[in-house]
């Protein structure tokens, strides 16, 4: 098993920050290579929701959440020849944003091998660069939407 660990913070609320990382319909914007999700079984935030992810026309992976904690933790389980083990989100308020850390746990000689092409750098489609993608589309959504700040709060 390999595992890759990357924390960013963002400034903007926790409750958003998570609502964005579980939006499977935004997750292209900031997922290199993903084209969409098909076949959810149900709400996204629950243990045992399933999905298939597709990456172009090539490339599917079935995932399943395996831990849902609204707004603190999120984990899933996903897979295929390529690419496949655990991928683990915690949501934490830190000086008044949110630190996002996100944690790949890789099972298979050829996925750690994938893996450790996305783990190093911080190129668009590293694990690293998507992460900075993601912080900056939070970041610009909070600024858009100001009342988002006091979620937390209430």
């Amino acid at each position: 098993m390999a595992k890759y660990r990357f924390s960013v913070d963002i400034a903007a609320p926790r409750e958003q920050v998570f609502a964005r990382w579980i939006d499977l319909e935004r997750m292209p914007d900031w997922v290199g290579g993903m084209k969409d999700v098909i076949d959810l079984s149900g709400s996204v935030d629950q243990v045992g929701t399933t999905w298939t992810t597709r990456f172009g026309n090539w490339a599917t992976s079935p995932t399943t959440v395996i831990a849902a904690e609204r707004p603190a933790h999120f984990a899933t389980r996903f897979g295929n020849t390529y690419l496949r083990g655990e991928n683990e989100a915690w949501f934490e308020n830190s000086s008044g944003k949110t630190r996002l850390t996100q944690e790949f746990r890789v099972h298979g000689l050829l996925p750690r091998l994938t893996a450790r092409i996305f783990a190093t750098g911080s190129y668009k489609g590293s694990f690293r660069g998507e992460l900075n993608h993601f912080k900056e589309i939070c970041e610009r959504e909070a600024a858009q939407t100001p009342l988002a700040a006091t979620i937390d709060e209430q």
